[in-house]
């Protein structure tokens, strides 16, 4: 057989495949809020039940989280901001960090090609929208669990692996033209703003340098929408110019053996305006283990977890739909 027509037929059947992929998926996109946010009517699945609903109450803003001046752990305050960063941990398990070096013309460049990135046509993002959770680089809306969801969230998502950069940027959605310069420039100043951060939170645990591998998420945004609930009452995170805000992963809560608090954390929608955030995460790998640190269990308390490999939580914690304690509980150890 010719080798040349058997390239051709199969290039022809790839471009056929790929042409019937983006009809369905444009049809599929008509899922997203953006398709169809204008529309005068909003659809029953996303309306939530009365009980579970914000409400007009006015949620207070709080001014007691914690804001970090990065800058000062570079001079002779290093063991102060330690101890703050820390202490926020235990407290909120949320903290916002200032003066942390990532340029803010970067940053701004960011959230603006994100911006661009959704209001592209159907028919430019139609070849990553996906609901297979197994795909590393999707676009899709509400969460992960949208067929099983009783009430959908008012949002769309672009989820995208970052590291190795080298190889992750290949699967990156093209368009805007300049998003995978941007995205990978800020990425990587991403990634070393999260590693120092947990530098100075074994440092304040009393963990050997780079004992973390852990989970750890920094988010930035320029419109008020974040909640955090603390002591049984939601209270707001005002927005800070250039600030980013950072919160403690479940990973870290079961490794300090709960000495560190992952807390319930949410996002509302602004009446006036759209909201976008970028969130990075800071995982460990499928295969590492997880386990309470032995030098932060006291000689008069027991471990509270066993150990487990990051993908058994990960999947128990997609299924759970994110509900952290349900998702923790087979890996708790009752005595």
């Amino acid at each position: 057989m010719n080798p040349l027509y058997c390239y051709e037929s199969l290039h022809h059947n790839y471009q056929k495949q790929i042409k019937d992929l983006k009809n369905l998926n444009i049809q599929d996109m008509e899922k997203l809020v953006s398709s169809w946010f204008n529309n005068k009517t909003l659809p029953q699945s996303y309306i939530f039940p009365p009980e579970t609903r914000p409400g007009n109450r006015v949620i207070p803003t709080c001014n007691t989280i914690p804001v970090v001046d990065l800058s000062k752990a570079l001079a002779h305050e290093r063991t102060a901001v330690v101890q703050q960063i820390l202490e926020a941990s235990q407290e909120f398990g949320f903290f916002q960090v200032i003066n942390h070096g990532v340029s803010e013309n970067l940053v701004n460049d960011t959230m603006n090609v994100y911006k661009e990135f959704f209001e592209l046509p159907a028919e430019d993002n139609a070849g990553i929208y996906s609901e297979d959770l197994k795909r590393p680089c999707r676009l899709y809306t509400s969460s992960p669990n949208f067929n099983r969801e009783k009430v959908q969230l008012w949002r769309d998502s672009l989820r995208l692996p970052c590291h190795p950069l080298k190889e992750c940027i290949k699967i990156w959605p093209q368009k805007p033209t300049r998003y995978r310069e941007i995205v990978a420039a800020y990425s990587i100043e991403a990634k070393k703003l999260g590693l120092r951060i947990l530098e100075l939170l074994s440092e304040g645990l009393g963990l050997g340098s780079g004992f973390f591998g852990d989970k750890l998420s920094e988010s930035t945004g320029d419109v008020y929408g974040l909640q955090v609930l603390k002591d049984g009452e939601w209270i707001g995170v005002e927005p800070l110019h250039n600030a980013f805000v950072v919160n403690i992963g479940h990973q870290l809560e079961i490794i300090s053996n709960n000495k560190l608090k992952s807390a319930e954390h949410r996002a509302v929608t602004n009446s006036k305006v759209a909201r976008t955030t970028a969130a990075f995460f800071i995982n460990p790998s499928d295969d590492c283990i997880i386990e309470p640190a032995k030098s932060l269990i006291g000689t008069d308390e027991s471990p509270v977890y066993r150990a487990f490999e990051f993908k058994e939580f990960l999947l128990n914690y997609i299924y759970m739909e994110g509900n952290f304690e349900k998702s923790v509980e087979p890996f708790k150890l009752h005595g």
